[in-house]
């Protein structure tokens, strides 16, 4: 299949439709002189079953969760059942207008209403806000909340937020943009937070601080309510990147380690489709202090004389709401689609968490202790700091030791599983593990899946270095200069110009 643009279709030609009700000069009549182009746009000529090729190949080039096994660590992405789908996409869902009247909206207000409760009372938080659509919009808005909470108190001496160095990159982004300062502490060596670096930092300018738990290295933070307790000691507010959520739900809750404010990622967590930019959800949940400052609206069941919980939904506004983050009520369709996710599964959730860990705790014992002697497993991990038994939802594994004998890169690694039909996982992040790849598997994949990604992981270190520095072989465009690519930019089609 060639470029869109190399078609010469003839008018009308590949396909039989009907002619317009009016004329082409009737047409351009009613086109004002000023809006009438002066040069014919330079759009391809293909026919309606052309078009529909070109891009149905188009489609084939790119690799997503239906393709193949996607252990792209940190971002879950596991499969997004088809049943939610169908339930997205009923009329009573799928064709609303986001300024219709409550009257209309209390299907669609149900659920959002139930997974404000249901968020909540698995995260142990005390209100929840389903604006943000994105975890990053999410992580500003309950720093939003927090900042607006200081300020109330008069704690404007307060402007700095603590991170650890193992930290995803948008928890040090998100409170910048809101004006804090950052305080980087680093890790121990077992990759865990080192408490007496975090009490050498906290003061009376203390705002918060930002933890992953577990960690980017899948490692869960066994004293994170000592951290919680040094924090609030002095004054400051603790925040849960719920990021890796998919790990504790069911076992434990941010609420019970400490936590007053959390985002949620449906589009990991709860299997709302995501990845090139979006659709994605990051709803935040906080506890009482912080409900006032929720971006609005939240959805709210009215009461009967009597103050029993009625069947009537309605919109409502925190009293000193920071404002809208996302216009209309976020995006109600990740929404649907999780709330579908979790009514599956029911009180049956913690299962996901437990499934997801073992897929880790397995794939990972399979590449450090291959079946077959004829396989390379990984000599040593310098910075991972964890027994296989005690990882959670993903790991990390160095390719130093790799890279140190053979000259074999993570990044080569990466690329030559692109030839075997994977996803490359995660690549040098978190920064503290050298040469690091972080893989998470997800709930989703069977153990057959596991094995064969487990083989040729180890194969791959058994090949030629030559034959895996300069992969890929089999994919449509094979190694690039990545810094070139990245300072050349092409982002028109070269018969636009």
């Amino acid at each position: 299949m060639s470029d869109i643009f190399a078609f010469k279709g003839a008018h009308d030609a590949g396909y039989a439709q009907p002619k317009p009700l009016i004329s082409e000069d009737e047409i351009s009549s009613l086109i004002p002189n000023s809006m009438v182009r002066k040069n014919p746009p330079k759009w391809p000529t293909a026919s309606e079953p052309e078009l529909v090729r070109h891009y149905t190949w188009l489609s084939s080039r790119n690799f997503g969760i239906d393709s193949g096994f996607y252990p792209l660590g940190s971002c879950t992405m596991k499969h997004n059942p088809r049943i939610n789908e169908r339930i997205v996409q009923l009329p009573g869902m799928n064709d609303i207008h986001p300024l219709a009247p409550e009257s209309h909206l209390q299907g669609l207000l149900a659920i959002f209403y139930e997974m404000q409760e249901m968020l909540a009372h698995c995260s142990g938080m005390d209100q929840v806000t389903l604006q943000p659509v994105a975890g990053a919009q999410g992580e500003f808005a309950a720093i939003r909340c927090i900042q607006e909470y200081h300020r109330n108190n008069g704690d404007e001496c307060r402007n700095k937020v603590i991170v650890p160095d193992s930290a995803h990159g948008t928890n040090p982004a998100s409170a910048a943009m809101c004006g804090y300062e950052i305080i980087e502490i680093p890790s121990r060596d077992d990759g865990r937070l080192d408490l007496d670096a975090l009490r050498a930092v906290t003061g009376d300018d203390t705002a918060a601080m930002m933890v992953t738990n577990p960690s980017t290295l899948g490692l869960f933070e066994p004293e994170i309510a000592e951290a919680a307790e040094i924090v609030h000691e002095a004054g400051g507010q603790m925040y849960y990147d719920g990021a890796n959520f998919n790990a504790i739900l069911g076992k434990t809750s941010p609420g019970l380690m400490g936590f007053d404010a959390v985002h949620y990622n449906l589009h990991k967590t709860f299997s709302q489709p995501h990845g090139g930019g979006g659709p994605g959800s990051g709803p935040i949940g906080v506890k009482n202090h912080l409900a006032q400052y929720l971006p609005k609206p939240l959805v709210d069941r009215r009461k009967d004389a009597k103050g029993i919980d009625g069947y009537s939904y309605f919109w409502i506004n925190p009293e000193n709401s920071i404002g809208k983050v996302q216009q209309w009520h976020g995006n109600a369709g990740a929404v649907v689609r999780s709330w579908a996710f979790y009514r599956r599964y029911g009180r049956e959730l913690e299962k996901m968490s437990e499934h997801a860990v073992l897929n880790a705790n397995y794939l990972r014992y399979r590449i450090l202790n291959p079946d077959s002697a004829s396989l390379q497993g990984i000599p040593a991990m310098p910075v991972d700091g964890a027994p296989a038994d005690v990882v959670k939802h993903e790991f990390t594994l160095s390719m130093s030791p790799i890279k140190d004998t053979t000259g074999v890169s993570g990044k080569d690694v990466a690329k030559r599983l692109l030839d075997y039909g994977y996803m490359a996982p995660t690549l040098y992040f978190p920064m503290i593990v050298p040469e690091c790849l972080m893989i998470e598997p997800t709930e989703t994949e069977s153990k057959e899946v596991l094995d064969k990604f487990a083989d040729d992981f180890l194969a791959i270190l058994s090949e030629d270095p030559e034959i895996v520095k300069s992969a890929p072989h089999s994919t449509d465009v094979g190694r690039v200069d990545e810094v070139w690519a990245a300072r050349n930019l092409v982002l028109r089609h070269p018969l636009e110009d």
